[in-house]
């Protein structure tokens, strides 16, 4: 399986530079200089999104919510030379799954995009397999893992990438008590270094899109999900 990477970055030597360093993992990657282009590309639906905020034609954090409203669980990285942590916040609140300011190194981004597509896609095997069902019953909603979609009475529901992920979660680990930093390190990885108000603000998300889940709240702790 080839990755599509679409690459949004107005500063031409930086575009060929990040686009090189992400050919070079075997991954088809197609870049954008202008916001107005990554718009007219967004129902394509590529694999993930590298973003930049800073572009010369549109408002980033307006292309990043066009590309949430019309591909919910299409994952974005977004980049920014800005104010780094009201941009960080901001756009992991529009439901950006990670953040690099710069100036930042080439492999780091790499890096950083291979990770998130494994955990997103998860890695592939090396030899075909016959397909199986995934499918999961939560509570009155069904989940099709692999496929990342989540339906209440054949009717989707667009969860972005961490809403999903944070489902996901609860449901392999029903009954169990996951503590806020649980949480974290295992929707945002353990090199995120914000604060735990972001565990609520996802939680509380997901409770307004699937409001049949029955999750509990423990003060001072974490939450737990019961009866999946």
């Amino acid at each position: 399986m080839t990755y599509h990477v679409y690459l949004v970055e107005d500063e031409v030597n930086l575009n060929r530079l990040l686009t090189s360093y992400l050919q070079n993992e075997g991954w088809h990657v197609t870049s954008f200089t202008t916001g107005t282009e990554a718009k007219a590309a967004i129902p394509q639906k590529p694999h993930v999104w590298i973003l930049d905020i800073m572009l010369p034609d549109a408002d980033g954090f307006e292309l990043l919510g066009q590309i949430k409203n019309e591909c919910a669980d299409t994952p974005i990285i977004f980049i920014s030379a800005r104010d780094a942590d009201l941009d960080r916040i901001l756009g992991l609140e529009m439901g950006s799954d990670d953040y690099l300011a710069k100036p930042f190194l080439p492999r780091e981004l790499v890096i950083r995009t291979k990770k998130l597509l494994e955990r997103i896609y998860g890695k592939m095997p090396s030899t075909a397999a016959s397909p199986v069902s995934d499918a999961l019953d939560i509570s009155s909603y069904t989940v099709w893992e692999k496929e990342r979609r989540v339906y209440h009475d054949e009717r989707p529901i667009e969860l972005t990438s961490k809403e999903l992920d944070l489902l996901l979660l609860f449901a392999k680990h029903p009954g169990q008590a996951l503590s806020r930093q649980q949480i974290l390190s295992r929707i945002w990885g353990t090199d995120y270094f914000g604060t735990d108000r972001a565990v609520d603000d996802l939680v509380r998300r997901l409770r307004k899109k699937m409001p049949e889940l029955r999750l509990e709240t423990l003060y001072g702790y974490g939450y737990r999900m019961t009866d999946v």
